[in-house]
């Protein structure tokens, strides 16, 4: 009779992000022996992995601790985390004691001329992963505000200059047709924008900053700073129904899978 392999206890790393971006991660090690890294594999990759290894050292009370400063590039994507051990195959990370409240609380300088973020969540199977964003420039959106068929918010921007010339637009994401225009109110650093759903044909529009107007570049605006690593699950919007020349529409923004913001116009169900 054949015995079932004896089941091994999944190993758990407890993540600390700090005011700066960076994480700490500490791996409940008992009963492991020899391991040197935690190892982030950015997943989907074409050409093979790509990963980036942190050294694991002691942390007191059968711990291990890893760290992964802001300085360290992390480029944009989906990091899956790992312990190596010498001559044994990579075990998956499960997520233990999870403590962000300070990504909310950040305002980055964007003196880099780029901002930087990792949050790390639980995947669908309860594995450890962490989500990189990395955009250079970057056009953060505030609270969204809806009302008149439309919404409004106001943003900020790192890593460029907002001018006088500087407004959004938005973009049908399936369609090569031209953009349609969106005024912004630039007050230093931040801008403030409207958009008026009645306009918008049926379709995905994707929300852009032109800070330097067509001269710069355009800039997705997202909204990247605080701790939630998929805002489309979490933080919904009701949709308003838009009476047109032509025909009745359904509207309403989103964020989209990489926490870029969006407005669907749909027509109603029947």
């Amino acid at each position: 009779m054949t015995m079932p392999a004896p089941r091994v206890a999944p190993l758990r790393a407890d993540c600390l992000a700090d005011s700066a971006g960076g994480l700490t991660f500490d791996v409940t090690a008992r009963g492991t022996s020899d391991v040197a890294h935690l190892v982030l594999r950015r997943r989907d990759e074409p050409d093979g992995h790509e990963e980036v290894a942190l050294p694991l050292v002691p942390a007191g009370d059968g711990r291990l601790r890893a760290a992964l400063p802001s300085t360290v590039a992390l480029p944009e994507g989906r990091w899956d985390a790992y312990v190596c051990a010498a001559d044994d195959e990579p075990r998956r990370l499960v997520p233990g004691t999870t403590d962000l409240h300070s990504l909310a609380a950040r305002t980055p300088s964007g003196s880099r001329g780029h901002v930087a973020v990792r949050i790390p969540y639980a995947t669908r199977q309860g594995n450890l992963t962490v989500r990189s964003w990395l955009r250079a420039p970057h056009a953060e959106a505030g609270d969204l505000r809806l009302k008149d068929a439309g919404l409004t918010l106001r943003g900020r921007v790192y890593g460029t200059g907002l001018t006088p010339e500087a407004y959004a637009e938005l973009r049908d994401r399936h369609s090569a047709g031209p953009a349609r225009r969106v005024e912004v109110a630039v007050d230093q650093d931040e801008f403030d924008l409207s958009v008026a759903y009645a306009p918008l044909a049926p379709g995905i529009w994707d929300l852009w900053l032109r800070p330097g107007g067509e001269a710069g570049p355009r800039v997705r605006i997202a909204r990247l700073l605080d701790d939630i690593a998929d805002k489309k699950a979490v933080l919904t919007y009701p949709r308003t129904l838009v009476r047109t020349p032509h025909e009745p529409l359904e509207a309403g923004p989103y964020f989209t899978r990489d926490n870029d913001l969006s407005v669907s116009v749909t027509r109603p169900a029947t």
